[in-house]
């Protein structure tokens, strides 16, 4: 007897996702959530990057055991989760770093500021490419230091890209640090190699350390890969800070457990004089949770991705068909979208239309600086029928014009 199977049979035998739960609405109004406790009940928040899935079960579990055990003194830092950290790197990127380079921070925020306040004078610079997350925009400001930065270039398509002649024109023997966000936050572009190694050169030439931004480096979707910068060349590495973290890719930054690799030791022994006694290390649920979740969070890790793809795609396809004043480039990592309502000629800003008239909360796109004036940043880290609901808000909303 011959069983033929359909294409719809087929996408559910291979469709990872069905070993957990993405679906499920979890109420987080019950919690101290700064998503969905800034705004009024009847809003629908779609800004901050946290994600609404409950963590994997694995993570889940290692909480609990530790929990149960009762004990919650001080604690140093996990030998164990720095090599399963060094031997991640080398199975997804070919990247060999001892164990030793690996320093920890309560997240990659605070990472990128030891590593200002370690290695920038009053009298030197940062450099920045634009549209970028807040915190880096303002890194410079903050810390006393000069301020650089080149613009991104937007293509007409909407996906961005990196102009080089524009990026080396803008740096000095006076940039001393390169502040790269890759994965890009907020416009979901992951670099290639062949956008990375002319900045990296750019910046060996003048002698700039980069500090390099990679939290959403496992959040890269079909068809691209993520390269950390430091992995280009030895050279380029002994000039490199890179800042990882769990926190995005398994949404447990609550938890505050992030990393700097750093193998230049002198390099490192400069960042760790600049942490000092402000900066203390993770707190032990944020070394629990990040040991469980690099040592067995991989299927879920898989399974996540499939969702969030489907979610990119559904949202691609809606404003395209529904919303077409809309333009947004479909993202290749991250999950979240950069959305130019331009041409939707809207009375106020997007932020401001979107949540009166629609009742709905996203990042305004001047949060990420001047270049983002018209745009808004969506996270669709939710459960399907949440992006539904929020994309026709945004639907209902457009139509009131």
């Amino acid at each position: 007897m011959e069983i033929t199977v359909t294409r719809a049979d087929q996408s559910q035998i291979h469709d990872p996702t069905r070993a957990f739960d993405f679906d499920t609405l979890i109420d987080r109004r019950q919690t101290y959530s700064t998503k969905w406790r800034l705004y009024d009940d009847d809003v629908l928040p779609m800004w901050i990057a946290d994600m609404d899935f409950a963590a994997p079960p694995v993570v889940i579990q290692a909480l609990r055991e530790r929990v149960n055990h009762g004990v919650f003194g001080y604690e140093g830092h996990s030998t164990e989760l720095k090599e399963l950290i060094a031997a991640r790197l080398a199975r997804l990127y070919g990247w060999h770093v001892e164990a030793d380079a690996i320093v920890f921070v309560p997240g990659v925020v605070t990472g990128f500021n030891v590593a200002i306040r370690a290695l920038v004078a009053p009298d030197e610079g940062v450099m920045i490419q634009t549209p970028v997350y807040g915190p880096i925009l303002h890194a410079a400001q903050g810390s006393g230091v000069q301020a650089q930065s080149a613009r991104l270039t937007r293509e007409p398509d909407g996906r961005y890209s990196i102009d080089i002649d524009r990026f080396s024109e803008a740096i000095t023997d006076g940039t001393r640090l390169f502040l790269l966000c890759n994965p890009h936050n907020p416009v979901g572009r992951v670099l290639t190699s062949e956008e990375l190694l002319p900045m990296a050169e750019a910046c060996l030439r003048h002698d700039t350390i980069i500090c390099s931004d990679e939290i959403h480096c496992d959040l890269v979707y079909s068809d691209h890969r993520h390269v950390p910068i430091a992995s280009l060349a030895p050279e380029i590495e002994a000039h490199t800070i890179t800042l990882m973290a769990p926190s995005k890719t398994f949404n447990i930054a609550g938890l505050h457990c992030g990393f700097a690799i750093i193998p230049n030791p002198d390099l490192r022994r400069a960042y760790n004089r600049a942490r000092g006694a402000l900066v203390g290390p993770p707190n032990l649920m944020g070394y629990v949770a990040a040991q469980a979740a690099y040592a067995g969070g991989q299927p879920w890790l898989e399974a996540l991705l499939s969702y969030l793809q489907a979610n990119r795609d559904f949202m691609l396809d809606y404003v395209a068909k529904f919303m077409s004043q809309l333009r947004v480039a479909a993202p290749e990592g991250t999950y979240l979208a950069w959305i130019d309502c331009s041409a939707a000629d809207l009375p106020q800003s997007p932020k401001a239309f979107f949540l009166e008239r629609g009742r709905i909360a996203f990042n305004d796109g001047t949060d990420f600086g001047p270049d983002g004036e018209g745009y808004l940043r969506l996270n669709f880290g939710c459960p399907r029928q949440l992006l539904v609901e929020g994309l026709e808000r945004m639907r209902g909303a457009l139509g009131t014009l």
